[in-house]
This record gives C-alpha cells, sequence and structure tokens, in this order.
C-alpha cells in the first residue's frame, strides 16, 4: 500500500470546494433548526469528563485567502459551506467566521495588509526593536482599518442572517505569534533574552489589546457567538477562546513556562478557559502546555495528509487521557486512515473531537459510525 503523504500541490490540506450561495437562497431557518438539533449532543459532550465527537470541518480555501477581502464573497462561500455540511453526519455543527487576516491585533502598531493576487493578506514588521515597539502611540484595535473591517464584517454577517447562525470570533494569534508580526523574528528572539522585561511589558501591552477587542467582538455577537472558534470544532455550548500559538515550538519548555503561560492563563480567564493549538508536530511540548491552568482544549493535526509533520499520538493519549482536556483531532484521509488513527488516539479516558475531510457525505457517514464504534 503506498504510504500517505502530505500533498504540496493543493491550496489548502483540509480545504473544501463549495459553491457560493446568496443570502436570499440560503435557508436560514433550516440550518438554525440543523444546529439546534445538535445542542444537546454538544452540551453533553462538553460537560462530560470523557467522550468522543465528531466533527466534519467545512473550510473553504477562499475564505483563508483572497476571498476574505470581500465580507459578502466570504459570506456567501461559508454559506454554501453550511448548506453542504448538512449532508455529512456530524455531532458538532459549522459556523461562520469573520476571517480577516492574522494582523487584527498587531494593527493596532500601524501594521497594515499587503495584498498578493489569490493570497491571504501579508504583513511586514514595522519594527525593529522592543523599545521602538513600546515607544508607539497605539490605538484600540477597533479603531484600526484592519479591526473596522472585521467588527463591519461581523455585523453584516450578523445583520443578513438574523442572528440566528452560529458566528465565531475572528483567528485569535498568541501574544507570542503577535509580538513576531511586529519585529523581525531573529532580532525578537534575541531581545527575549537581551531585553527580558522589555519582552513582558510587550505582552502585556498586546495581551491587553487582545482582550479589550475580544471582548468588543463577545458583546456584538452576543448570543449567536460559538466557542472557542477559528480552526476548533466550536459550539454555543462550548467554552474557551482558541489561540494559535505556532511560534511555541521555537521557544524552551523554561522559556514559555515564565514568559508566555502567565499571558495565556490571563486571556483564558476573560473568556472561559484557554485553548491551544500549534500547527506541525507539538508533542514534545505536551508536559508545559499542560501546565496552563485554564486550559480546556488543545488542537492537533494527526495525519500524515493533515501536516507535513503530524503529531505523534500516543503523547496525547498519555497526556491527556483523565484530565477532561479536549483533545481536538484533525484528520484529513480516507475512513482507514480516520479509523486507525482514532483506534490510536482513544483510551477510555479520553475527551476527543474527532475532525474529518471525508470526500462525501457516503463516506462521512461510514467515518462517523466506525469513530463511535471504536470510541463506543
Amino acid at each position: 500500500m503506498k504510504k500517505k503523504s502530505f500533498n504540496y500541490n493543493i491550496d489548502d490540506s483540509q480545504g473544501t470546494a463549495v459553491e457560493p450561495i446568496s443570502i436570499k437562497e440560503f435557508d436560514i431557518e433550516r440550518y438554525h433548526e440543523y444546529e439546534l438539533s445538535l445542542r444537546e449532543k454538544c452540551r453533553s459532550f462538553w460537560n462530560g469528563d470523557k467522550g468522543v465527537a465528531v466533527y466534519r470541518r467545512f473550510r473553504v480555501p477562499q475564505v483563508f485567502a483572497s476571498g476574505c477581502k470581500d465580507m459578502k464573497t466570504s459570506l456567501e462561500l461559508q454559506l454554501g459551506a453550511l448548506e453542504k455540511s448538512m449532508k455529512y453526519r456530524a455531532d458538532i455543527p459549522n459556523f461562520l467566521e469573520p476571517w480577516y487576516g492574522i494582523g487584527t491585533i498587531a494593527s493596532a502598531f500601524g501594521l497594515d495588509y499587503i495584498w498578493h493576487e489569490g493570497q491571504a493578506p501579508a504583513t511586514r514588521p514595522p519594527f525593529n526593536s522592543i523599545e521602538e515597539t513600546l515607544k508607539y502611540d497605539y490605538l484600540p484595535v477597533e479603531e484600526t482599518e484592519i479591526g473596522r473591517h472585521t467588527m463591519d464584517m461581523i455585523e453584516f454577517f450578523l445583520e443578513k442572517t438574523g442572528g440566528k447562525i452560529p458566528v465565531s470570533f475572528t483567528d485569535t494569534q498568541s501574544p507570542l505569534n503577535i509580538a513576531s508580526y511586529l519585529m523581525p523574528m531573529d532580532k525578537l528572539f534575541l531581545e527575549m533574552y537581551d531585553n527580558p522585561e522589555g519582552y513582558k511589558k510587550l505582552l502585556s501591552v498586546i495581551t491587553g489589546l487582545l482582550i479589550d477587542f475580544t471582548g468588543k467582538q463577545q458583546e456584538l455577537i452576543g448570543n449567536a457567538l460559538v466557542y472557542p472558534g477559528h480552526g476548533f470544532a466550536s459550539s454555543r455550548e462550548f467554552q474557551g477562546i482558541g489561540i494559535s500559538d505556532d511560534n511555541t515550538l521555537m521557544v524552551s519548555d523554561d522559556f514559555f513556562e515564565r514568559f508566555e503561560i502567565p499571558f495565556r492563563e490571563k486571556i483564558g480567564s476573560v473568556f472561559g478557559g484557554c485553548v491551544f493549538h500549534s500547527c506541525g508536530n507539538w508533542s514534545n511540548k505536551i508536559a508545559v502546555v499542560k501546565k496552563i491552568d485554564n486550559l480546556v482544549m488543545v488542537d492537533g493535526a494527526f495525519s500524515e495528509e493533515t501536516d507535513p509533520d503530524p503529531n505523534e499520538v500516543e503523547p496525547f493519549v498519555k497526556g491527556f487521557s483523565d484530565t477532561g482536556i479536549v483533545v481536538n483531532a484533525r484528520i484529513v484521509g480516507d475512513v482507514q486512515t480516520i479509523s486507525d488513527k482514532v483506534k490510536r488516539l482513544w483510551s477510555p479516558g479520553m475527551k476527543l473531537i474527532v475532525v474529518t475531510y471525508c470526500q462525501d457525505p457516503v463516506e462521512q457517514e461510514e467515518a462517523y459510525h466506525r469513530i463511535h464504534q471504536i470510541c463506543g
């Protein structure tokens, strides 16, 4: 049998092609009823100490690329995804996301987007030192072009759907990730050690801006808000804020514990807990990530088709069994691939969300039953 591998020739390994649907053509009430029909499953899973739930994620590549520039285009593509998702058996419904790049909080420091045709918005670090960054007269995020667009996008989504369709926060990056958008990485890493007090002050400013702007989103979205948002399976019944923390792989455990964890905990304390994500294989970071006091969920890739360097399975089983912490396991692949990974991921003490990307409803139906059979 040919070994499965990451496909570098496609735009998005986790993407699903959909046809956009206009607001007039989308049946809001039908999706609202569909979401309501899964609420009890979501509530039961979240409130339990262990168990399994299945989420067929519908990630539309254009939404996370140049399609985000036009909120109408983004909404119609996402409505196409929601419509299609109802044909795929799952325990957790999909949701709308006001995604507008990853420079949201960094925009407070004057950062703006660079647009290349067909690509997600890019950024360029505007500063060369921590002190230079701290001297900048930063703004509340909602007063920046990026922040205003994001809030306008949320308002547009809510207005067009009558507030009946679930909506998440925009893509929340960690304070460490955000700092790396403000300075070149090499200079930032040197200054972490040469100017640790300045680095902590910068993280404190970033964290305050993040909490304030996320609170503005929370207030605006209201009862339609699903947690933890972005790339995680999310529900109105869940809690916590999803934080993308990919640069964690490049700092020591000791550094992460002393400098990074306090700010993760501060963010989590406001939004019902901290939810950790990193691309790549972060299995050797499990011990230190678990030291986040209010950690409620972690996310990782678990197949070669999901990520070129997927996570090792056994450390996650050992690290998260009998903790009540959810493992959001993304598994791109066919039914056999999903089954093989779930057999290794599952133990009676696990609280597991299996995220699938099956190609059609028939394959998804089989995967759904296999997963519940294995974990039953």
